[in-house]
């Protein structure tokens, strides 16, 4: 038993367990029976110290052994140091403290990785001699237990930075007061890993700003100043991190010395470690955001623009030049795939979409540059022109199959400043756009893409100019130039000319309708082509056509071209299938816009929405009774779109719903766990409020109680969305 003297293991089974450690670590074993066997032994309460002795100090085992050990125990404790036994818990500890001077940098890593687990889960009130440990190493002379103990106080810092600016009992300074001058000391470390690490710690209170880092501002900033020409990339990295988080804090501490730090960033912006000079640029954005003194940086705009420019060039191990060269008939990968997030119905807000159209979402210097000159170009409007212009307009004018990363980075540095230089730029709209049109047929696949991008950013601006006939031609060839790259047999390219072509759609609205068979054809063209990741985006320029153009969608020849597919996939998909999310989505959509012309299709989809609603709610409680797994998606969706439905259908849905128990399903969902799920049913309420009423009359007094306690709930500020549905339902409750 544990608290009968220390505790000791017993030979057979350290041999046992390291055995299957050296299994567990080698490629060929077979993971699921070892996995199996160390669940075994993690039934025995005393597993965790015998993990923690082989780590520690287990004569003849390997270092590999020994950190498989030390993981393994890190996972375990996570979930069970709380319900340890005490007496395991202290012999655990009194193991690890140690380890912190090993001479095995892996164990140090290790150890601190462990510790902070422990500290996370016992907090630093549980663990006295954990602090004075750790003082000890720090003002060692062993660089191997100064480190040791500086790796795990920087995992501290990352993972519980508050539990070192706390008040604890017994002790007469707050842990932050201790450390943070021996941190700051380390910034003039001879060691590398020293000054990366100190660096790296206080950098995590920078948000927080304890008293204890307030008053040694001064300090911190020469020491980051100093660091700013450290020899080691990834100190100046947690240098350029630092000034742009301070900046973002309290721009106050900067200010006296900005005009040093501009200077040092513009440098850091062109280091030739890509990592610093993503972190630098970073810093351009901050500086404009903070609205601080507009004129410091002007005098440094012709200096930071072309390097933003430069930045802005496709580098030669960018993912995406990779992903570039896919064809059409390629499948998606399952990676390839990112989860998609649908928004639950929202009264009240005309513009809750996500402008980020770019699939790979992989933020790199090439876009980090790209924002900047954005931000920029917002602050500084035209001013920014003649510095930028010849710059890209020499880059458009290079020649050659090898220049066309240049070629590409101009027209992505003019779909940049689209908005911010557009009063220098529109008297000139109909050259850029005359000039971009060709690049759309361009034999590189990424300068079709951005150039789809760039039209799509002049788009507001190009309907503008619809009236007269110039501009209705210039719209036309747009237009026309984007169906076309919407069949392009490159993924890349369809996705960018397809989000380019909802963008369009969204400013041309009703100006559309001329040509909406045209694009029609050429959506449902490339609704029976495209793979999975980009048939979601056709579902979305679909939607958000119907959205723009409403009842014009409503004459037979559309119909004909636009139905029967989607309803050829919506018989296809089953009901777990997420692949039915953006064609609910999509249909929503059409039956807002079509209003009663979408009374023909309605039943079977009204009722599939009524199925899935119920099925998921059984799988909620009862999964093998449902057959499928419960996903609130499909819960959402299907309430979304029977508020579509109402509010296409009108009074007419009346005959869909006094058939079925769409009431009772409705009163559960608006009393469901999740955000998501009360906030649709409650706009799904408001909306039957408004077109049948009496459907709702038996149970009136429920659904208004039930609406009323969403705008008195605790924690009203993380469902504001689900409160203000329910007060527009209450409304329209009211007003009938």
């Amino acid at each position: 038993m544990a608290g009968q003297g220390i505790w000791q293991p017993k030979e057979e089974g350290l041999r046992e367990i390291c055995g299957v450690l050296e299994q567990h670590i080698s490629p060929t074993s077979d993971k699921t029976r070892i996995w199996q066997q160390l669940q075994h032994y993690s039934h025995f309460p005393d597993f965790n110290d015998y993990l923690v002795f082989i780590f520690a100090h287990s004569p003849g085992a390997s270092v590999e052994i020994r950190q498989a050990a030390g993981l393994l125990l890190k996972n375990n404790l996570r979930s069970a140091f709380k319900s340890l036994d005490p007496a395991y818990q202290q012999y655990i500890k009194s193991q690890l403290l140690p380890c912190l001077g090993e001479a095995e940098k892996d164990i140090r890593n290790t150890v601190g990785t462990i510790i902070s687990v422990i500290v996370q889960q016992g907090r630093i009130l549980g663990w006295p001699e954990l602090l004075q440990a750790l003082v000890q190493c720090l003002d060692s002379n062993d660089i191997n237990h100064t480190e040791g103990a500086l790796d795990t106080l920087s995992k501290i810092c990352e993972d519980i930075p508050r539990e070192l600016d706390s008040d604890l009992p017994g002790l007469s300074e707050r842990p932050i007061d201790v450390f943070l001058p021996r941190l700051l000391q380390f910034f003039g470390s001879p060691h590398a890993s020293l000054r990366k690490l100190s660096l790296g710690s206080v950098n995590q209170f920078i948000m927080l700003m304890p008293n204890a880092l307030y008053l040694s501002m001064d300090q911190y900033l020469q020491g980051l100043f100093v660091l700013s020409h450290d020899p080691v990339a990834e100190v100046r990295k947690l240098v350029c991190a630092a000034l742009v988080q301070l900046i973002e804090v309290n721009p106050s501490f900067l200010e006296p010395h900005l005009k040093n730090v501009i200077e040092f960033m513009l440098q850091a912006n062109k280091d030739a470690d890509e990592e610093v000079a993503l972190e630098a640029c970073e810093f351009w954005s901050a500086y404009c955001e903070a609205q601080l003194n507009p004129e410091l940086l002007r005098e440094f705009l012709q200096q930071l623009i072309p390097v933003l420019l430069s930045n802005m060039v496709y580098a030669a191990d960018d993912e995406s030049l990779i992903d570039a060269e896919e064809d059409e008939a390629v499948p998606d990968r399952d990676q390839d795939l990112k989860p998609r997030f649908h928004s639950s119905r929202f009264h009240g807000s005309e513009d809750m979409k996500d402008d980020d159209d770019d699939s790979l979402n992989i933020w790199n210097l090439r876009k980090c540059s790209a924002a900047g000159l954005d931000v920029l170009s917002n602050v500084y409007g035209d001013e920014i022109l003649p510095i930028l212009m010849p710059l890209v307009q020499a880059k458009l004018s290079t020649l050659g199959g090898g220049s066309w990363k240049e070629r590409e980075a101009a027209v992505l540095a003019l779909g940049a400043i689209a908005e911010g230089c557009i009063r220098g730029l529109y008297p000139h709209l109909a050259e850029i756009v005359e000039f971009l049109l060709p690049l759309l047929d361009d034999k590189f696949p990424l300068l079709r893409s951005i150039t789809c991008w760039t039209l799509s950013r002049f788009s507001k601006f190009i309907v503008q100019g619809i009236g007269h006939p110039k501009g209705y031609e210039q719209f036309n060839k747009i237009l026309m130039g984007l169906l076309c790259r919407i069949l392009d047999t490159n993924k890349r390219v369809q996705e960018a000319a397809c989000s380019a072509l909802a963008t369009l759609e969204e400013e041309a609205a009703e100006e559309l309708a001329p040509h909406l068979e045209i694009i029609l054809q050429h959506l449902l063209c490339a609704y029976g082509r495209y793979q999975k990741r980009n048939l979601r985006i056709v579902y979305d320029a679909i939607g958000t056509l119907a959205e723009a153009v409403g009842g014009e969608l409503n004459q037979p020849r559309y119909l004909q071209i636009l139905m029967p597919p989607l309803i050829a996939k919506w018989e296809q998909l089953s009901d777990a299938d997420k692949d039915l999310f953006p064609l609910l989505e999509c249909f929503t959509s059409i039956a807002q816009a079509l209003g009663n012309g979408f009374s023909q299709f309605a039943q079977p989809v009204f009722q599939r929405c009524i199925n899935i609603i119920q099925s998921q709610q059984l799988a909620k409680v009862n999964r093998s009774s449902a057959g499928v797994q419960y996903e609130k998606e499909f819960i959402v969706c299907s309430l979304d779109l029977l508020s579509g439905l109402a509010e296409g259908l009108g009074s007419g849905i009346e005959s869909l719903v006094s058939q079925t128990n769409l009431r009772d399903q409705l009163l559960q969902c608006c009393m469901d766990e999740t955000i998501d799920v009360r906030q649709s049913a409650l706009a799904l309420l408001g909306d039957l409020a408004r077109v049948c009423p009496a459907y709702l009359h038996p149970c009136l007094s429920e659904f208004l109680s039930v609406a009323a306690k969403q705008m008195s709930t605790p924690k009203l500020s993380e469902s504001i969305s689900v409160a203000n549905n329910a007060c527009w339902a209450i409304g329209e409750l009211a007003v009938k």
